[in-house]
C-alpha cells in the first residue's frame, strides 16, 4: 500500500480544506441551524457553495455529475469536510445520502437513476433509509424485521413503523426495507408524499448536524409499484451490506475530521491558556492528553486508509469495515472527550465548537451498528476462520 498522495489528490485536499475555512465554518453559528440538523433554507445555500466551487457529491459517478472518487480519495476529502459540522452537507456526503447514492448507483434502474438518484446527486433532493424500527421490529438485528410487504396485482402493499429514520423530514423519496411472505426481505423506492406514509413526530436527539433531524415514520397500506422495487426481490438484507460496509467507512472518514478540530481547538487553547505559571500545554497531564489524541487520530486514520485501499481492490470488507467501525468510532470518541477536558469551561459551552462535536459525536458508536454487535460479530467470524 503506498501512503503518499497523487498530485491531483493533494490539490484537491488543498482546494476542499480551503473551501471548508473560507465557506462554511463561517456559517456554523447561522441561527437556521436547529436542534433537527440544518434547516433547509441553510443546506441549499451550502449545497450551492460547493457546486461553484466543484466539489459538490464528490463520490457521486462523473456520469451523474460528481468527482468519481475512489474509496481512497473519498478518505482523503471526506476527512477535510468533516472538519466542520456543516460541512458534510454542502458537499452532500451526509448520510444517509451518501450511503444512499452509493447503493443506487450499484442496484437501482436507469429509470430508477433518473427519476431519484440524479436529482439527489445534484443537490436538489434529500432521501432517507427506513430500515430500523421500534421493539420488537429490527435494530441492531436485522432479522427482526417487522415491516411487511405483500403482492396485491402490480404493486406491493407495506405496513409497518420505522424510528429514527434520519433525514425523513422533508426527503423526497425513501428506500424503505420490508419482510416478503417468504420471509426474505427487499428494498422499495416511493416518493415521500405517496399516500400511506406519515411522518408521526421528530425525535429529540444528541446530534444536531443532519438536515431532517430522526423521525418516527409509519406505512399504512402504502402502494409502491412493483417497477420501484429496488434490485431483486428477496435480495434486501444483501443490499443493506452494500450500502452499509462503505456508509461506516465514510461515517469514520467525517467524524475524523471532527476529532481533528477538536484536536486543534484544544492544542490552541492549550498553548495560550497560562496556568500555575506557564502555558497549560507545558503541563505533563496535558501534554499526556495531546499526545494520547494524535495516536488515536492516526490509528483512526490508517484504519480508515487500509480499509479503503480494501475496498478500491474489490474485496467486500464486511469484517474490515466492522473492525474500523469500532477502532475510530472508540478513538474519535476518545480524542474529543479529552479536548473537552483540556477546554474546561469552555469545552462544556457554546463558547467553542468543541461542546457540539461532542454531542453530535457520541451517537457514533450506535449508528450503522453499535461497537458491541460488531464485536460480536467480528468473534464469530475469526473463531470459523472467515476473517
Amino acid at each position: 500500500m503506498d501512503f503518499s498522495l497523487s498530485p491531483a489528490l493533494l490539490a484537491l485536499q488543498q482546494r476542499t480544506r480551503r473551501f471548508i475555512a473560507e465557506q462554511v465554518i463561517p456559517l456554523e453559528r447561522d441561527p437556521r441551524q436547529t436542534p433537527h440538523g440544518p434547516g433547509e433554507a441553510l443546506r441549499r445555500e451550502l449545497v450551492e457553495r460547493a457546486c461553484a466551487a466543484g466539489l459538490l457529491t464528490p463520490h457521486a459517478s462523473r456520469e451523474l455529475g460528481g468527482l468519481g472518487l475512489r474509496h481512497v480519495e473519498k478518505a482523503v476529502v471526506f476527512e477535510e469536510a468533516g472538519y466542520s459540522t456543516l460541512g458534510p452537507t454542502a458537499l452532500n456526503i451526509h448520510a444517509p445520502d451518501e450511503g444512499n447514492i452509493h447503493l443506487l448507483e450499484q442496484v437501482a434502474t436507469d429509470a430508477q437513476k433518473e427519476r431519484w438518484l440524479r436529482p439527489m446527486v445534484q443537490g436538489h433532493t434529500r432521501s432517507c433509509f427506513a430500515m430500523t424500527e421500534p421493539a420488537p421490529g429490527a435494530g441492531a438485528d436485522p432479522s427482526m424485521l417487522a415491516t411487511t410487504a405483500v403482492r396485491d396485482g402490480d404493486d406491493y402493499v407495506i405496513n409497518g413503523r420505522k424510528w429514527f429514520i434520519t433525514g425523513a423530514e422533508g426527503a423526497a423519496f425513501a428506500i424503505v426495507m420490508a419482510r416478503m411472505e417468504d420471509g426474505s426481505a427487499s428494498m422499495f423506492l416511493t416518493d415521500m408524499d405517496r399516500p400511506g406514509i406519515r411522518i408521526e413526530r421528530l425525535m429529540d436527539a444528541m446530534d444536531s448536524c443532519f438536515t431532517g433531524g430522526h423521525a418516527v415514520m409509519s406505512f399504512e397500506n402504502l402502494r409502491v409499484p412493483a417497477t420501484d422495487v429496488l434490485g431483486e426481490l428477496g435480495k434486501g438484507f444483501k443490499y443493506a451490506q452494500v450500502r452499509l460496509a462503505p456508509a461506516r467507512l465514510t461515517h469514520c472518514m467525517r467524524w475524523l475530521g471532527q476529532a481533528r478540530r477538536a484536536h486543534d481547538e484544544a492544542l490552541a487553547y492549550a498553548r495560550e491558556r497560562q496556568a500555575f505559571g506557564k502555558p497549560l500545554g507545558e503541563h505533563e497531564g496535558v501534554s499526556f492528553m495531546l499526545a494520547d489524541n494524535d495516536m488515536d487520530l492516526h490509528t483512526a486514520r490508517l484504519h480508515i486508509w487500509h480499509t479503503a485501499w480494501l475496498l478500491d481492490q474489490g474485496q467486500k470488507c464486511n469484517f474490515e469495515s466492522s473492525r474500523a467501525k469500532v477502532v475510530c468510532s472508540e478513538a474519535e470518541w476518545r480524542v474529543v472527550d479529552r479536548c473537552v477536558q483540556i477546554l474546561g469551561g469552555q469545552g462544556v459551552t457554546g463558547e467553542r465548537i468543541v461542546a457540539r462535536i461532542f454531542s453530535d459525536m457520541r451517537a457514533f458508536r450506535i449508528y450503522d451498528g453499535p461497537s458491541e454487535v460488531h464485536r460480536y460479530s467480528m468473534g464469530k467470524k475469526i473463531v470459523a476462520g472467515r476473517t
